[in-house]
């Protein structure tokens, strides 16, 4: 028991720095420390039994590293910048990969826990895990299918382009029918 109160003053140490902690605790009169623990444990627990989990995973996969490659790009460190540059092209194919595969990742147990790991591994400044896969596969990946990725963007924005004008047309045929039906139903009301 002694050593899970060590534990706890070493974390109430800790959470000193947070002014936002500090007013929770004066306000609630729950020790900032107990607060922390329960909402990690909380956390832990909606993403091991998946409840929420692919929010949850969303939100740790973009809001640590948005705010970490803002801080680059603010501070013009080129090292950081280049590792959340990689961060976000690794974050980009698995991204693209899982919707791919959405249907069978449904059925592996504990999915969001392995993918909340690997994001985590993925992000993080002391294991650099985005830069060893960028390293050792994505790179040498992208570098041999730049062409055909170009030309499938290419193609992808010509198919938008044309899109975009069909609708804006039918958009436009749509609102003239309106006002022309609109007229009418204005000048019937004038001739009663």
């Amino acid at each position: 028991m002694d050593a899970l109160h060590t534990h706890l003053a070493q974390i109430r140490t800790r959470l000193d720095d947070v002014p936002a902690l500090q007013k929770l605790e004066e306000q609630t009169s729950i020790p900032k420390e107990y607060a922390v623990v329960s909402g990690v444990v909380s956390l832990f627990f909606l993403i091991f039994f998946g409840i929420g989990a692919g929010v949850l995973c969303n939100v740790i996969g973009f809001l640590y590293p948005a705010f970490k490659s803002f801080q680059a790009l603010e501070n013009r460190v080129s090292s950081e910048v280049t590792q959340w540059l990689i961060y976000w092209v690794v974050f980009s194919f698995f991204s693209i990969i899982e919707v791919f595969v959405d249907v069978l990742l449904y059925w592996i147990p504990f999915y969001y826990s392995f993918k909340v790991a690997f994001l985590l591994w993925a992000m993080m400044p002391q294991t650099r895990g985005a830069k060893f896969l960028y390293d050792s596969f994505l790179k040498d990946f992208l570098k041999k299918n730049e062409s055909k990725i170009d030309a499938a963007l290419k193609d992808a924005k010509t198919s938008a382009g044309k899109v975009a004008v069909e609708a804006s047309g039918a958009a436009k045929e749509v609102a003239a029918s309106f006002a022309s039906s609109l007229n009418k139903s204005s000048g019937d009301k004038k001739d009663e």
